[in-house]
């Protein structure tokens, strides 16, 4: 099949795959397919700059990459592709956040970006963004993790169990110990600062 931008469109994300094992420019289907949404989707996992989001995206794609070759068909692909980014968003945090042997610089922190839809959204709802994003820079990474991946991502509980590698039971779990630790901390008082 010729590479192309319209014959990237007509392929399954698996076909991607097995295409970019014999011809390296599919790869590039890959990439073009899923870049925005891992850019946002680290962009709300971490505080962090576009340009680091794209360095951390540039390292997740080269693991993947790497591990083409040991891809399980069993599962979904972009599961599999939202594993390893998360993986390297908190590798990244974690390198960042230590220095040294034991010192500690700051926490990771969770910016969860809601786009406008409308150009004229007033100042309550601007500010209600921003409470709830200080609330769940509260919220341990776990619970943070499921409500991003449940809520601003729109994962199934297969998919976010695929990509935490956790049982569906336990995701479950977690998303309601994410939404009672957020219901608490946006009930004590929400316009606190």
């Amino acid at each position: 099949m010729p590479y192309g931008k319209s014959a990237c469109e007509q392929l399954s994300d698996l076909q991607i795959i097995q295409y970019s094992l014999i011809e390296l420019d599919y790869f590039s289907c890959l990439y073009d397919r899923y870049e925005q949404r891992l850019l946002a989707y680290i962009k709300r996992t971490l505080s962090v700059h576009s340009e680091e989001a794209e360095d951390i995206l540039q390292e997740a794609f080269i693991k993947i990459w790497r591990n083409l070759n040991e891809f399980d068909q069993q599962f979904n692909v972009s599961s599999w592709i939202y594993r390893i980014v998360h993986n390297e968003a908190i590798s990244y945090a974690r390198k960042k956040r230590s220095f040294g042997k034991n010192n500690i610089v700051g926490n990771e922190t969770v910016i969860l970006q809601i786009p406008a839809d409308d150009a004229d959204q007033s100042l309550a709802e601007t500010e209600a963004v921003q409470i709830l994003q200080q609330h769940l820079n509260q919220l341990p990474q776990q619970y943070r993790s499921v409500l991003l991946l449940r809520y601003m991502e729109s994962m199934s509980y297969e998919a976010i169990s695929d990509v935490l590698k956790l049982p569906e039971g336990t995701v479950a779990t977690q998303l309601n110990r994410a939404k009672s630790a957020l219901a608490k901390l946006i009930g004590k008082n929400p316009f606190k600062q």
